[in-house]
């Protein structure tokens, strides 16, 4: 049983593994850390953090090695060909908080096994502002007894009402349910945005009806936080649209594999694959789907406030 202050090794401290890494400093944790770009781990340094030279020496005194990367080829080589996993401490537990394919992580979770160590994949909804605010919905899968024992690990990044740590299923289900997040999410803010376009086109003030709609059946975080940012043109990224066309490929190719069509999914995939590889945008806030409505809309435009990047 792992007590209540593990000590923890972070592998990828970027725009959403900085801010839980710190997170956990706060918390009280021993945490050490490690990036491959190194002046993001370096970050950490005044916050408490131990800076690591690799993840194979952060992980050897680690209780709970936690992965935040940005696909699951990044998080086995990370644990297998960078030597993490053989460097571990024996009994360790691996949490990988990575958003990847459901069957990349039930593989890994296997070979950890094999390894004798213990797998979760805890997948993690709410943004960077989640991230700073220890807000994170967290959804994991793995065994019952391995996620009761370091919930307090979790607890640290998702301790709030608006978000917390819970348990879906065996090894891969955190993953599918991070899926089933961002697809919503990403119809989400397909919708929000055709909504905000058509009554710009239409005449009616945007930022106006987006208030007059709030607290009714239309409600939702991503009105409330994409939306202000589509009215902001505040494409600044939170969640980069790289980033939710990979998850959303991944949410197909689970489709594909249960054996299921998912024609919304489909679709602003689609808008997706066009906004960031024909469009170029790939850098920008998941929110600037708006932009691509706007390129097959030309000349409407959602106000005349400048672009912020």
């Amino acid at each position: 049983m792992i007590n209540d202050r593990p000590n923890i090794a972070f592998i990828g401290t970027g725009l959403m593994g900085a801010p839980m890494a710190r997170c956990l400093l706060k918390a009280g944790f021993d945490v050490r850390v490690w990036n491959r770009s190194a002046e993001k781990a370096e970050a950490l340094r005044n916050d408490g953090a131990t800076i690591m030279a690799s993840p194979a020496e952060a992980a050897q005194s680690a209780d709970v090695v936690i992965t935040m990367l940005t696909a699951g080829a990044a998080v086995t080589e990370v644990l297998f060909d960078m030597g993490t996993m053989r460097s571990a401490k024996p009994g360790a537990t691996f949490v990988d908080m990575s958003s990847i394919a459901p069957s990349t992580a039930r593989d890994i979770a296997a070979r950890l096994e094999e390894g004798g160590y213990a797998a979760l994949d805890a997948p993690v909804s709410g943004g960077t502002k989640g991230a700073n605010e220890a807000t994170l919905a967290i959804m994991v899968g793995g065994e019952r007894d391995t996620f009761k024992a370091i919930e307090p690990v979790f607890e640290a990044m998702g301790r709030a009402t608006l978000g917390r740590a819970t348990y879906v299923g065996p090894p891969g289900s955190g993953q599918l349910a991070k899926l089933a997040n961002q697809a919503i999410v990403a119809i989400t803010i397909g919708a929000v945005s055709e909504a905000l376009l058509l009554v710009e086109a239409g005449g009616a003030f945007p930022g106006a009806v987006r208030n007059a709609i709030r607290g009714g059946f239309a409600e939702s975080c991503i009105l409330e936080l994409h939306g202000k940012r589509m009215l902001d043109r505040d494409w600044r990224p939170g969640g980069a649209s790289v980033n939710q066309l990979k998850d959303l490929d991944n949410v197909l190719d689970a489709a594909k594999e249960a054996g299921i069509t998912l024609p919304l999914t489909q679709n602003v995939r689609d808008r997706y694959h066009q906004m960031v590889h024909e469009l170029g945008l790939e850098g920008h806030d998941h929110s600037a789907l708006l932009l691509q409505l706007e390129s097959i809309n030309s000349p409407h435009r959602l106000g005349d406030r400048p672009d912020q990047i």
